[in-house]
């Protein structure tokens, strides 16, 4: 115990024993103990209170969260495959002769139809050999003729012997060559007009004409790689898209019991081209992918597809009655697997395991789990465990990634005004 005289102040320039300052040092230090001692003392008091007293603040607090219903529908069933538009017939336009090009009869970029002229090369040098031809038959003709009027008069002579049957022979020899040599005369008449009507290009089909190879003025041959144009079928059009091989069984049963639908789909997954038939599907399997090609044809009456480019093909596959369909976001994942959080009559929930048939376009098809109009939790469910309360958003006009959003931003800043709460009585107890 300290005695009044410790605690006297020093005359002045006389130096304050160091053990009266001592022991002023171990009185402080343990005041500020018991005080610290006194603080944890009521902190603990008033945690075990609020741990017993449940307010709106505690564990029984209800959970906003998006609530939505089961709902019962036919649901169809699709196969998803990457594919390229095609062309359903392509063709390069190329001279089957040589010659100047004259005229080109099409705009580049416009549907034409088969037989429509495209193109016109110098037709005269052509015409000019077939007269020539014609005029080399007539004359072999004109021989024909008259061996055979020889032919006829050796034969009387031979009748009457006085021609020998050399001569006879002879003549008939020469009759019989002249007129093979007149059979070919035509023939080369016929090639020469058939080269005459290659100088006129007709469209082989009805396409639509690509940009031009070629101007007009140009000595063009028949040996030329890139062609005069090339013209494309648009109408129907083919896509060419891949499935996995596992899915080839039950495409064949499905396609022995009909034609089957393909729904090309934009490569956003939402906007739907075009609709057709599996026309074909590969006569092997891609080893290096495992997988199997499938051509499809469209109509493409409206020329949304395009030839290269890149679709979503869906083949459907079959048509599932009375599915039970729920937003994809109320399928969970967990250790034992899927599972969905249904709300009993008391607004708590309870896990379901569920079995998923698909999920596609947003939506979930559940084999077993669910049964119709059940009510399930949509968006929420990660602050949910089973028995917990919940209590449906504030606004239904709210989308569920909002809802989630606003969620967690209520929760930053509750979890924010505890850290600063307790940062508070840390410094009041300092």
């Amino acid at each position: 115990m300290l005695m009044s005289k410790d605690l006297e102040p020093s005359p002045p320039g006389k130096p304050r024993p160091l053990w009266g300052l001592k022991t002023t040092h171990c009185l402080t230090a343990a005041l500020c103990v018991a005080a610290i001692v006194a603080g944890c003392g009521r902190e603990s008091g008033s945690a075990k209170g609020g741990k017993q007293g449940k307010g709106p603040g505690g564990s029984n607090a209800p959970v906003a969260a998006i609530i939505g219903t089961v709902t019962q529908k036919d649901v169809p069933i699709y196969l998803d495959g990457l594919g390229t538009v095609q062309a359903f017939n392509t063709v390069t336009v190329r001279s089957r002769v040589d010659g100047q090009l004259k005229k080109l009869s099409f705009k580049e970029g416009e549907d034409v139809r088969a037989g429509e002229l495209l193109a016109q090369i110098d037709p005269d040098p052509f015409r000019t050999q077939v007269e020539q031809l014609e005029a080399k038959k007539a004359q072999d003709e004109a021989q024909l003729s008259f061996a055979r009027v020889e032919l006829k008069r050796n034969a009387d002579l031979l009748a009457q012997k006085i021609v020998s049957q050399e001569v006879y022979d002879t003549q008939k020899a020469q009759v019989d060559q002249l007129v093979a040599l007149v059979k070919s005369d035509q023939a080369a008449i016929d090639n020469a007009k058939v080269q005459l009507n290659y100088t006129t290009i007709e469209a082989p089909i009805s396409g639509r004409t690509g940009i031009r190879f070629v101007d007009e003025g140009n000595i063009i041959h028949s040996a030329d790689s890139n062609g005069i144009v090339i013209l494309t079928q648009l109408k129907p059009i083919s896509v060419i898209f891949t499935l996995p091989e596992q899915s080839l069984g039950e495409i064949q049963r499905q396609q022995s019991q009909g034609a089957m639908t393909v729904v090309a789909v934009d490569r956003d997954n939402r906007t739907q081209l075009d609709e057709g038939q599996l026309a074909v599907f590969d006569n092997q399997i891609d080893t290096t992918t495992g997988t199997i090609r499938l051509k499809a044809t469209f109509p493409n009456a409206n020329l949304k597809l395009w030839p290269g480019q890149f679709v979503n093909a869906r083949l459907l596959l079959a048509v599932h009655t009375n599915g039970i369909v729920v937003p994809a976001s109320v399928v969970q994942r967990g250790p034992e697997g899927a599972y969905a959080f249904v709300v009993n009559n008391d607004m708590s929930v309870k896990m379901a395991p569920v079995k998923v048939a698909q999920i596609d376009q947003g939506q979930a098809l559940i084999d077993s789990g669910l049964t119709a109009g059940q009510r399930v939790v949509v968006d929420g469910q990660y602050k949910l465990q089973p028995g917990s309360k919940v209590k449906p958003a504030e606004s239904s006009a709210t989308q569920p990634g909002e809802a989630r959003t606003n969620v967690a931003r209520r929760e930053k800043v509750s979890e924010n005004g505890k850290a600063h709460k307790g940062q508070n009585e840390d410094e009041a107890a300092n």
